[in-house]
């Protein structure tokens, strides 16, 4: 359908630009239907951008390559700009809503400066201004001359320009040094303090990481957004990622039958290869040093497609295998799918579960998947993929058994969004269509899906956020719970009897934490789950009730975290 079909998105306050698809364009090319800026402008001249890192390194005042709320309002006063215009300025290249400007954020920053001060509205929307941005002059600041004249020989950013990693280590050992929330220049630096001091000694001391979650990483902070797709074989899970590239990523096996039979996580480096899972699950730099539990089995089904790719500098895409149907599914796995799946998503910020017009039915398999991402129903996306290969009549019928096939499953009252669509680089069949009517519908569903997929790089500090405190609450009820059935134990006598008297009724003994400590019953963990980790440890060994934990964790989410956000906030509110 994509070699006719040309998008062209507006620019809206993501910074993202939709490439239009068209039959010009090689299979080989490197370029992807969408092609996601930082910012809506930060190309410049090598003259300028020189210029632009002399003024960056004046205005980073912590010389950690991040411009704060604090340094911004002092260097920006120099533009003579009103607040309102800077007001706008910061919102539109802290896109990401990071607390901070990194390099390319700030050259955002001087160019929206400049055109503020030719007399131009600050807006996103800058193709009316009819000015050549790449050779755009730097705007005037009033004493900035006077100040890197003062400004001591050695700059603290490397060769290139480029602004050094933030060097605070939050994951150091318990003896170091403690730093003070004023010495965090980013949310996300705020969110690893706030585990490492409060969050974490909590999930250890209740083993929180054995039943629900390993324990963070810093990878984990900082990794790029994700983007996982589920669905049975041969849906289309691989040609839609290929589709988004707009090329095919090492190790990618396209097929009417079961090809993909790993997990493979898409991701952006230096030179385009294959990497085997035990040696990225031991990578320090990468999110997936949690995988080690679920074995070598899994591991050997698991690898990393690293290629150079504009898309992938903004997020990451998961690959898996198709999910077992019919009499495949009677065949076990040799690794735990369900929990990998469960694993993946509370690590990605966008799910899409892929369907196709042959295969709406849900099988036991995609049942218990599709149970796993319970708590994560914000991110799910359902795609209706290959819908150009049934005619308008037959694809509504399509669309009504599939709603009622999620229906069953999902057991909601809400209706579940659907978008329709073919992502392949076929031409659309155009046979399948009666008028303008049926192609209309195809673009505005496969454009509502583009838009949600921009948005990801916009929302990911966001989501990390909402992801953090998720997890607070979760290693919170799990203390209660296990803290509660210490407390069930006897103290001399009959310790197994009782043991298994809690493990047969855990039900029951969710029940009476819930009610004692007023907790929401949609919070608590799955109950069969529960009980087949927990028939492995001797709960007489687990550990009382520490308020003072509770408490702490109470103060994060209460005081520090909205600190921390109002913090970071824009410095001009």
């Amino acid at each position: 359908m994509m070699n006719s079909f040309r998008a062209s998105f507006k620019r809206d306050d993501s910074k993202v630009k939709a490439l239009e698809w068209s039959s010009s364009k090689g299979k080989d090319s490197k370029e992807s239907i969408l092609d996601i800026d930082d910012a809506p402008i930060n190309r410049c001249s090598k003259q300028h951008e020189k210029t632009y890192q002399e003024w960056f390194a004046c205005a980073d005042s912590d010389g950690d390559g991040r411009i704060t709320g604090n340094d911004a309002t002092k260097f920006f006063g120099m533009a003579n700009l009103s607040r309102q215009d800077l007001k706008q300025v910061w919102a539109i290249a802290d896109s990401k809503r990071q607390g901070f400007l990194g390099f390319r954020e700030f050259v955002t920053a001087m160019q929206l400066i400049s055109l503020a001060q030719a007399g131009h509205a600050v807006t996103t929307d800058l193709s009316t201004t009819g000015v050549e941005l790449e050779n755009l002059e730097p705007p005037t600041m009033e004493g900035l001359d006077a100040l890197l004249a003062k400004k001591k020989p050695g700059s603290k950013h490397d060769s290139d320009g480029s602004p050094p990693k933030q060097s605070t280590n939050w994951f150091q050992s318990s003896k170091s040094t403690k730093i003070s929330l004023t010495s965090v220049t980013s949310i996300v630096d705020g969110l690893k303090r706030l585990y490492t001091k409060k969050l974490k000694p909590l999930e250890v001391t209740y083993r929180f990481n054995d039943f629900v979650s390993p324990v963070l990483a810093s990878s984990d902070f900082d990794c790029k957004p994700m983007v996982m797709l589920l669905g049975q074989y041969s849906t289309g899970k691989t040609t839609f990622i290929k589709h988004m590239l707009k090329s095919s990523y090492p190790g990618a096996h396209i097929g009417p039958e079961p090809t993909t039979d790993r997990f493979v996580v898409v991701m952006n480096g230096p030179d385009e290869r294959s990497i085997p899972g035990n040696t990225v699950a031991v990578q320090a730099d990468m999110p997936f040093s949690g995988l080690t539990t679920f074995g070598t089995a899994f591991l050997s089904k698991f690898e990393c497609s690293q290629m150079p790719h504009p898309l992938l500098e903004h997020f990451t895409f998961v690959d898996t295998p198709g999910v077992l149907s019919g009499e495949k599914q009677r065949t076990q796995r040799s690794y735990d799918f369900t929990g990998v799946t469960s694993w993946f998503a509370a690590k990605c910020d966008l799910i899409l579960l892929l369907f196709d017009p042959h295969k709406l039915d849900i099988s036991d398999e995609f049942k218990r998947v599709i149970s796993s991402l319970r708590g994560h129903d914000d991110k799910i996306r359902v795609v209706l993929n290959k819908a150009d290969q049934v005619d308008t009549q037959q694809l509504m019928r399509v669309y009504g058994a599939l709603m009622w096939s999620l229906g069953k499953v999902l057991n909601t009252p809400e209706v579940m969004r659907v978008y329709i669509g073919s992502f392949n680089d076929k031409p659309i069949n155009e046979d399948a269509y009666d008028g303008p009517i049926g192609r209309e519908l195809f673009e505005k569903e496969q454009e509502d899906l583009m838009n949600d997929l921009k948005d990801i790089p916009k929302k990911a500090c966001d989501r990390r956020i909402n992801e953090f405190v998720k997890r607070a609450r979760a290693a919170k009820i799990h203390a209660y719970i296990i803290s509660h059935l210490k407390k069930e134990m006897p103290s001399m006598m009959g310790k197994a009897k009782v043991q298994q008297r809690l493990i047969d009724n855990l039900a029951d003994e969710f029940l009476k934490v819930q009610r004692e400590f007023h907790l929401p019953a949609g919070d608590f963990p799955n109950v069969d789950q529960f009980k087949e980790i927990l028939s492995g440890y001797n709960i007489d060994r687990f550990e009382r009730l520490k308020p003072k934990m509770i408490q702490s964790v109470d103060d994060m989410l209460g005081y520090d975290i909205p600190d921390l956000l109002k913090s970071f906030r824009n410095p001009y509110d």
